[in-house]
């Protein structure tokens, strides 16, 4: 990020989003600073994108078109990458038709259809349609499948572990550490997009399987909701959730706030749960110690052998 720019008013310029005094200094900045983009921390209409872009001339983004560039890079699996593409399907699409782009490129589609005499525009629309549904088909028949494993780990008597926490929470690095995987673990957002499966056995022996979820966010864009939340239905089941925060964060205490309000958002508030205080290494331990015993919560370090023995003798405990 090369600038940022702040404006306070009481709603958004329907046209541009941002005024034209502010529009007019922004295309200075921009130029002045060699930017290339534009990023807007909120929702634009493709209006409002469109006559940014003709106005700056640079490329513009708003906050959902940026969270959806982040997902498609991070989309491993096939129904992490079809779920990525309907999303943006879903919301790009009316942003892209009668911009001259070939949407049949944007989701496989098999091309253009009808006579000679139909619009292009509503071409782009019929194809974006037939996308949508296409997706739509796939991303259900793998949704059964995922039912059906869930189910069988119901019926198995394995107890289910899962993590659950803000995104960038560490939940990975800590998956990693009490399983003995080897899951992507960065300092990023959204670095885990999918959800993942390991066995392992706690401190006494006793099998169990944990699971690594996609990290939450606040005012997730309502076009990833869906996406979201059938990522997050891995859960489903679970014995216990390990609530996993970064205690380094000066913002925990609202992000702890977004997850528990997600997880009774989507019928999950009365799964057991142990609240983990992740990153002691990296915060003063002494001032977060209040808050952890207050919470009924632990406070480690993924990175330390000795912690992550604590807590799986605590999880061992609380199943």
């Amino acid at each position: 990020m090369v600038d940022r720019i702040l404006q306070k008013r009481d709603r958004p310029d329907s046209a541009t989003f941002v005024g034209s005094g502010l529009l007019e200094e922004i295309v200075h900045r921009a130029s002045t600073d060699g930017a290339g983009r534009l990023v807007f921390d909120g929702e634009l209409s493709p209006m409002q994108a469109r006559n940014l872009e003709r106005t700056t001339g640079l490329a513009v983004m708003d906050r959902t078109m940026l969270i959806l560039e982040i997902f498609g890079r991070r989309a491993i699996t096939n129904d992490g990458k079809l779920r990525v593409e309907l999303a943006k399907m879903q919301y790009l699409g009316p942003h892209l038709i009668g911009k001259g782009i070939d949407l049949s490129r944007l989701g496989g589609g098999r091309g253009k259809r009808g006579g000679a005499g139909e619009m292009k525009l509503e071409m782009d629309r019929r194809v974006l349609r037939d996308n949508i549904v296409r997706l739509k088909r796939r991303i259900t028949e793998i949704g059964e499948r995922r039912a059906e494993q869930r189910k069988r780990r119901r019926t198995s008597n394995v107890p289910t572990i899962s993590l659950v926490g803000y995104t960038n929470a560490g939940k990975s690095t800590l998956f990693n550490a009490l399983t003995g995987s080897e899951v992507l673990a960065e300092n990023l957002l959204f670095a885990t997009l999918e959800t993942t499966t390991r066995r392992a056995h706690l401190p006494g022996g006793r099998e169990c399987v944990f699971i690594d979820t996609v990290g939450f966010i606040k005012d997730l864009p309502e076009n990833l909701l869906d996406a979201f939340r059938a990522t997050i239905e891995e859960i489903d089941g679970s014995h216990l959730l390990l609530h996993v925060v970064d205690a380094s964060n000066p913002a925990f205490p609202r992000q702890i706030e977004t997850v528990d309000r997600t997880l009774e958002e989507l019928g999950f508030g009365e799964i057991p749960r142990i609240v983990v205080f992740n990153k002691s290494d990296l915060t003063d331990g002494e001032a977060i110690l209040p808050m952890a015993r207050e919470r009924g919560g632990i406070l480690v370090s993924a990175l330390a052998p000795a912690d992550v023995r604590r807590l799986a003798q605590a999880v061992e405990e609380k199943l």
